[in-house]
């Protein structure tokens, strides 16, 4: 039996059970407030008066960034593990920075 729960969707399984289990006791043993909630409904603007305009947060100049360093991580993580002392590795870990390099000049391009 204790082999079974090694199963990794039979130990996934028993441990969102467990999880729902105990967060359905933490609810019922928790505070509940009487009445209405007031002026917890009422979002908090640090003091201001909430307006209809709201601000949008522009991400156009930072996701081109995003894209590099994750390119370059992927890369340094293919050239780290690729095999040191055989001809393969070294021809795999070239094409690979190679193409990142196509890539992030595409990327980058003006």
């Amino acid at each position: 039996m204790s082999a079974l729960l090694l199963v990794p969707p039979v130990a996934l399984t028993l441990l969102v059970l467990v999880v729902w289990a105990l967060s359905r006791a933490a609810g019922t043993l928790s505070f509940k407030r009487k009445g209405g909630r007031g002026a917890l409904d009422k979002p908090y603007a640090g003091g201001e008066t909430i307006g209809t305009h709201r601000v949008q947060i522009d991400y156009e100049q930072f996701f081109p960034f995003a894209f590099f360093f994750t390119i370059l991580h992927v890369v340094t993580l293919v050239v780290a593990t690729s095999p040191a002392r055989t001809l393969a590795g070294l021809a795999i870990s070239v094409i690979y920075v190679l193409g990142a390099l196509l890539g992030l000049l595409i990327l980058f391009r003006r």
